[in-house]
């Protein structure tokens, strides 16, 4: 079964906070500048490195402040209420949840999450299936990693985009083909790893 970001699993494993530094991503790999953790930038380089030639990795997002991440989460749970009046919080927070995480275990505000696709020689966008940021709603649940209804270019992209960062340590957060990330408490749960080594972050000040 599907771990949500709000499922109280995730909230109960412990943070070991490990100090490493945010650090701004190359510019090929992140031209919008994102900044991530030291351990994570490494392990994405890495990763870029094992693609094919002519297919290279274009990280989005990383590291978001606490207000924007508050701010996204209000947006987004509006938007449900109104599809779907009379829904209790808790049932609200989860279906939020399939795309935005609560603020205190959200993977972003640690520096622990990326947003990615693949991009060919030119700097275009590959097949994946949906664009970056479709809501299971505006997707029909395409958005899922392993969903249904993909082309066999867009299953085979996410295919290769999986088997390099897996092999780099990283996971999936399987209702957002693009949402990785390395060393936060929902990557300790899934891994079995003792606790998460990234705590969320007050501010984004690169070392």
């Amino acid at each position: 079964m599907t771990i949500l970001l709000s499922d109280p699993r995730v909230r109960a494993v412990p943070v070991v906070e490990c100090g490493e530094p945010l650090v701004r991503l190359p510019h090929d790999l992140a031209p919008s500048g994102a900044l991530v953790r030291a351990g994570l930038a490494y392990r994405l380089v890495a990763a870029d490195g094992m693609l094919p030639a002519g297919i290279r990795l274009r990280v989005v997002e990383g590291f978001r402040a606490v207000e924007e991440q508050r701010a996204i989460v209000a947006s987004y749970g509006a938007e449900l209420a109104a599809l779907h009046p009379g829904l209790g919080d808790q049932a609200l927070e989860r279906l939020t949840s399939r795309f935005v995480a609560p603020v205190d275990v959200a993977p972003h505000v640690a520096g622990a999450a990326v947003d990615l696709t693949l991009v060919d020689v030119c700097g275009e966008e590959l097949d994946l299936g949906t664009p970056i940021d479709a809501t299971p709603e505006q997707s029909d649940g395409r958005c899922w990693f392993a969903a249904a209804g993909i082309g066999p270019d867009a299953r085979a992209h996410r295919t290769l985009l999986a088997s390099v960062l897996e092999a780099q340590g990283l996971v999936n957060y399987p209702t957002e083909w693009w949402h990785w990330s390395y060393g936060d408490r929902y990557w300790a749960l899934v891994t079995g790893a003792p606790h998460g080594l990234y705590g969320p972050l007050a501010s984004a000040v690169a070392a």
